[in-house]
């Protein structure tokens, strides 16, 4: 029997694929309903180091999974290749369409950052982060999830007061593969002798629809609450996004929606941000308050993240698995960035492009023991403590790793 109705009545009779059905994510309470690892499974990892420090992390990331595969015996093949300014450099793109096409045949991908000041020109027609759309979009990964989780032997390293960030647990849900960032016309032009610039930000329903099942179903597995962001009163884009969210929300009786304007949000997570759960948002506004949300941690050092399609019947299927924090040239070369935010992103390849939760877990709880070790990189020091460098910490989490 068919569907009946409009067809935005079989699109809310028929929900969108959800990538985390069934799934919870923060390192403070996992999923138990992932497939369990099977010994001697062999995955293909495309690693896509980039620029900056991206290098310098990516190197502890791989050091990190080769050690999973070591101790639970599993085959980890890596092929590695270039993107953003590094390919600029090598190749006049930022990613070449072979690149692409490996990274559609891989298991998964192991994404370090782009960009710097050597490629910073607003007139240039290549840049790095066009390598980094072209994979969201080539690969149709069109959820980002970022988790914020204030762990408590880093309160101190927030500039908000320990009582404010204590218990934060923060799961921001963003879109990835429209709005501003791809909606077109996108362009500089020359009108009438005067420059000129435009960006669209298009989404349509189904888009939105399949942002707020997951949104709801993530919520339904963690404190019932959904928060949902947009510019309601000034744009049309976020009305069309907040009506689907709460036309959606009638499926989901037992889950809270609250819209709050993006803005307003910004001010929310200073002043309460324990207040907040599960977050949508869209793709700018998504982009915008994690970075914000990632300093009531202390450092984006801290904060992996996972881009995810449509994921199979096992719950697993191919992702891009990268730190927040970007490739922040001011230290590079330097060895002081912050591995961590690389080896939980390596973490959350493990659980869900490998379905390997075991072994996730393991990852997450080395990173934890490390932090509660006291041991510290710069990012995450206070005056007079010993600072380990990119390597040294790296070491550390492998130590407790075992």
């Amino acid at each position: 029997m068919g569907y009946g109705g409009s067809r935005r009545e079989r699109q809310r009779q028929r929900p969108a694929p959800d990538p985390t059905e069934g799934a919870r994510y923060t390192r403070a309470r996992p999923s138990t309903l992932w497939k369990a690892s099977t010994c001697m499974a062999t995955f293909d990892i495309l690693v896509l180091p980039g620029d900056g420090i991206g290098p310098e992390v990516m190197a502890e990331g791989v050091r990190v999974l080769e050690a999973v595969g070591q101790k639970y015996e599993h085959v980890f093949k890596f092929t590695h290749d270039v993107v953003g300014g590094a390919s600029i450099d090598a190749h006049g793109v930022a990613i070449r369409p072979e690149t692409l096409e490996r990274a559609k045949a891989s298991t998964a991908v192991l994404f370090g950052a782009v960009g710097g000041p050597k490629w910073d020109n607003p007139l240039a027609d290549v840049r790095p982060e066009q390598g980094l759309l072209a994979l969201r979009s080539g690969l149709q990964l069109w959820a980002n999830l970022r988790p914020v989780v204030a762990v408590p032997a880093l309160l101190h390293a927030s500039t908000l007061k320990p009582e404010i960030i204590e218990g934060v647990d923060i799961l921001v849900i963003r879109e990835l593969t429209s709005g501003l960032y791809f909606g077109k016309p996108q362009e500089r032009r020359v009108v009438n002798g005067r420059r000129e610039a435009v960006d669209t930000n298009y989404y349509n329903e189904d888009e939105i629809s399949r942002m707020a099942h997951l949104g709801f179903r993530t919520a339904r597995g963690r404190k019932k609450k959904l928060t949902s962001l947009d510019k309601a009163n000034v744009m049309a884009s976020s009305r069309l996004w907040r009506e689907v969210v709460t036309e959606v929300s009638a499926e989901y009786p037992d889950v809270k929606l609250e819209h709050v304007l993006a803005d307003a949000m910004t001010m929310h997570l200073i002043r309460r941000p324990r207040d907040f759960d599960v977050v949508i948002a869209d793709n700018m506004f998504g982009d915008i308050i994690t970075d914000e949300a990632s300093m009531l941690t202390g450092s984006m050092g801290m904060l992996p993240s996972a881009s995810l399609g449509t994921l199979g019947p096992d719950g697993t299927g191919l992702g891009m698995y990268e730190p927040i924090h970007g490739s922040a040239p001011d230290i590079a070369g330097k060895s002081l960035a912050n591995p961590l935010a690389m080896i939980l992103s390596a973490a959350m390849l493990l659980r869900h492009s490998c379905g390997l939760e075991d072994e996730a877990r393991a990852v997450e709880a080395a990173v934890t023991a490390v932090v509660e070790a006291g041991l510290r990189t710069a990012d995450l020091a206070s005056a007079g403590e010993n600072v380990l460098n990119t390597k040294a910490m790296a070491d550390a989490v492998l130590e407790r790793l075992g």
